[in-house]
């Protein structure tokens, strides 16, 4: 059987990574910065979605790869709530996501490998896999203290369920037989509690759920956010980023560089101390929540994300949680591969893409 060909297009807020794949085997790896003056050009993030393109065609043309793949497969949106999984990319996809009311870069993942994708023709297919709006939650788990807001999951679905396979692929197990809680430490927290392959809840680390994080606030007392709407103070929008964007660490220090808070503590900053120390001990509060949600029955908690880097951070969640499960650290983000296994699956048959209905 031939190697197959893949395109894997992941667009961030202040980079492009791009990569090409040879069935499992990285051939190309890149990531395209942009500058702010670059993307201050754009009034929302979807309108960057023509300039990012040409970047990676530009990309393509400057590693003299010629735009001739079996797939192309990019990082999801936030798209309707869906089951996990791989998606074919469609129009109603495509439209959804560039009018969608939630903003975020992941948002132009779709449209690139679609555009590019109907720009090479030849039948080659456009896909998304594992998007963050991927909504496995158990009944209980929807409900919150108001009908009118029932809760939502919005996570790093795609890095988690990579980090919980390998994690199965290195004990000799199939995902699907393991209780796992998954932490994804990065700009913002993820925690899921993974029962036998389906993720049956997780926070909305998005709009402001959960621990706070170097760009998020987390979970805040609602009367005085409620006091802060009406306040006069702030427009929707200003308080929007005072929730998401310029909330948490950067709110508190000015800064989401881990490294810098790290020797601003190092230095004897004892507010950055505490800080750090606090979102150690809402992540491993969180972390335990999801215990109670497997009943106690964890096989393994596993740390991801850039922050797992930090030995501080995974040693302080790990003196709190490992009474429940061993801890696991893996550093960093594994969603380029992900994105391309999950390509390769669906052109070996291994698995069926589905229809974005």
């Amino acid at each position: 059987m031939p190697p197959y060909h893949i395109l894997v297009i992941n667009p961030g807020s202040t980079s492009t990574k791009v990569a090409v794949y040879e069935d499992e085997r990285p051939l190309c790896v890149s990531t395209i910065r942009h500058t702010p003056e670059e993307l201050a050009a754009y009034t929302q993030i979807i309108d960057q979605h023509d300039f990012r393109r040409q970047l990676v065609t530009d990309w393509l043309a400057q590693n003299n790869i010629p735009l001739r793949f079996d797939a192309i497969i990019g990082r999801g949106g936030l798209i309707k709530p869906i089951a996990g999984g791989v998606y074919r990319v469609n129009r109603k996809m495509c439209f959804e996501t560039y009018y969608a009311l939630r903003k975020h870069a992941c948002n132009l993942g779709c449209i690139l490998v679609y555009e590019l994708a109907k720009e090479q023709g030849g039948g080659c297919q456009a896909y998304i896999a594992d998007p963050v709006t991927v909504d496995e939650l158990v009944p209980e788990a929807r409900v919150s203290g108001s009908p009118l807001m029932p809760r939502l999951a919005i996570w790093h679905a795609l890095n988690q369920r990579a980090i919980a396979r390998r994690y199965a692929r290195q004990v000799g197990c199939s995902y699907n037989d393991l209780n796992l809680i998954v932490c994804h430490l990065g700009g913002g927290i993820s925690v899921a509690a993974h029962e036998h392959g389906r993720a049956i809840d997780a926070n909305n680390a998005l709009d402001g759920e959960g621990p706070l994080s170097p760009e998020r606030a987390g979970t805040l007392p609602a009367a005085d956010l409620i006091h802060l709407c009406y306040s006069g103070r702030y427009t929707e929008e200003q308080l929007k980023k005072r929730v998401a964007g310029q909330a948490g660490l950067m709110a508190h220090l000015g800064t989401t560089d881990i490294l810098q808070i790290m020797q601003m503590i190092e230095q004897g900053n004892e507010r950055a101390r505490l800080l750090i120390n606090a979102m150690i001990f809402h992540t491993a509060k969180q972390i335990a929540a999801e215990g109670a949600v497997l009943c106690g029955r964890v096989d393994a908690i596993l740390l991801t994300g850039g922050m797992a880097h930090s030995a501080y951070i995974t040693e302080g969640i790990k003196q709190r949680v490992s009474y429940l499960a061993p801890v696991h650290v893996f550093p960093g983000e594994d969603e380029m591969e992900a994105l391309a296994l999950n390509a390769l699956a669906v052109l070996r048959g291994e698995c069926q893409a589905k229809e974005y209905e």
